[in-house]
């Protein structure tokens, strides 16, 4: 799936500027502890969560993340998102909960990309 099919999907608005909405996504998740994205995400995933700081671009950076959508209408700092601008993340916000825009990218065949949790 593209990002550009991600935005139609999550009926979302684009926060970011002039970056690649043509990615690939290859799968999905959705957390707020940026600890369990660290940890459980696979690369070129959407990242779907609550939590507006700029921690959350830091990383998606790292984790190599796709792209963001931020879930029930929230919208992060405008220096977030010249963070992101800078490091080609798109953002992305929905006005949709998490729980509903995992099932619409599930039902769309966007799978987890999470491995299962060690016991932890």
């Amino acid at each position: 799936m593209k990002i550009k099919q991600l935005i139609e999907l999550v009926e979302g608005e684009v926060l970011t500027t002039g970056l690649d909405l043509n990615r690939d996504i290859r799968g999905g998740c959705g957390a707020d502890l940026m600890s369990d994205v660290l940890a459980y995400i696979s690369p070129d995933a959407v990242l779907l969560t609550g939590l507006c700081s700029a921690q959350v671009v830091r990383t998606a950076q790292m984790a190599d993340i796709s792209a963001i959508v931020f879930v029930r209408g929230k919208r992060p700092s405008q220096d977030t998102v010249e963070l992101a601008n800078r490091e080609g993340i798109p953002l992305i916000t929905s006005r949709h909960g998490m729980f509903e825009l995992c099932g619409r990218l599930y039902k769309a065949d966007l799978r987890s990309l999470e491995s299962p949790s060690q016991g932890q």
